[in-house]
């Protein structure tokens, strides 16, 4: 749903799938947008995390499946999303992740847009891949900064939701939103402002005490702190 969750998972899914070729595309890219579109058309293939700057007006041969990870603000665009797959009478397929309580998007879609959908069983025996998530956050400032402004994004980006009856922000579960996002503390931010989350259990570690895995970067930080104090 936003740049910030493309960059977060982008990476993500870098380390933590092997022998895929990953790419991440989204509208803040703009110059090298065009470049990582073409070099994706090349591949025989990979992934790409996008957010909707891909969703309509692109032709990519042969995408076997659409992940929409968090359902689109707009209805119209989830129709679009979909028909990136099954292209000039080839199948494919779409599928959307949907919270129990967002259930009733399913009857929406299909009167809003004429979609009907079938629920997809979840799959068992899933790895847990969030404690590498997190190594990996505790590993180098930028993975734990990529992941604090994701978390922030999607809430905002929730909040702002085109069907925001079925969409509500009071009812999301931030604790476990926050774990689903490896986050290693809740960040501050005003729709979190007076809330405890007794069901998320943030690290030990003092997160200000993580470095950037670029020398650089963590240079600039460590002359940003002493000017600070």
């Amino acid at each position: 749903s936003t740049c910030a969750c493309v960059e977060y998972y982008g990476k993500a899914l870098e380390s933590l799938i092997k022998q895929v070729k990953i790419m991440s595309i989204h509208g803040k890219m703009k110059h090298k947008r065009n470049k990582i579109f073409t070099e994706f058309r090349k591949l025989p293939g990979g992934i790409l995390v996008c957010t909707d700057v891909m969703a309509r007006g692109i032709d990519i041969p042969e995408v076997h499946w659409v992940l929409q990870y968090d359902p689109p603000s707009s209805a119209s665009a989830f129709v679009h999303r979909c028909g990136r797959t099954a292209r000039i009478g080839n199948v494919g397929s779409a599928l959307v992740f949907l919270l129990p309580m967002e259930e009733s998007y399913v009857n929406f879609l299909s009167i809003n847009q004429k979609c009907p959908m079938q629920e997809m069983k979840p799959q068992t025996n899933v790895l847990d891949l969030l404690p590498k998530l997190q190594s990996m956050a505790l590993a180098d400032r930028a993975v734990f900064e990529k992941g604090m402004k994701a978390f922030v994004s999607y809430v905002q980006a929730y909040a702002k939701h085109e069907c925001n009856l079925i969409f509500r922000i009071k009812d999301l579960d931030f604790a476990s939103l926050a774990k689903g996002f490896a986050l290693l503390k809740m960040p501050k931010m005003p729709e979190l402002r007076g809330k405890c989350f007794p069901d998320f259990i943030p690290v030990t570690v003092n997160t200000d005490s993580i470095s950037f895995k670029d020398k650089n970067r963590e240079k600039q930080r460590q002359k940003q702190l002493e000017q600070q104090r």
